[in-house]
């Protein structure tokens, strides 16, 4: 079950590692920075960082990673959401007018003393 936080996942850099998926993405960052030399050649995802493939098969894998789909899908799903200024324009609320004049306080220069 891929939801499953128990199933075990192979890392991408050191292929021996199997970690499970409630730890992969803290794994990922400890060994990245253990294998500085492997992390160079891999490229990241931009739809799931933690898809990590080598730089020449990026292209492919962004073409066929299955978290697009859900990129896409939230990505039409905002299209379809009126445009947050429209829905502020229909707002009748204005501040109230002030009425602090606070250069004139100071050149009246009140003599009353602030207490706590």
């Amino acid at each position: 079950d891929m939801l499953d936080p128990e199933r075990l996942i192979q890392c991408p850099l050191v292929k021996h590692h199997r970690i499970r998926a409630r730890r992969f993405p803290y794994h990922l960052v400890k060994c990245k920075e253990s294998n500085p030399e492997i992390a160079k050649q891999l490229a990241t995802c931009p739809f799931n960082a933690r898809h990590l493939v080598p730089q020449a098969d990026l292209s492919d894998h962004i073409m066929k990673c299955n978290d697009k789909a859900f990129m896409e899908q939230d990505v039409v799903s905002r299209s379809c959401e009126p445009p947050q200024e429209q829905l502020n324009n229909g707002s009748t609320w204005q501040a109230p007018p002030c009425d602090e004049d606070w250069e004139t306080e100071l050149l009246e220069g009140s003599e009353s003393t602030f207490v706590w």
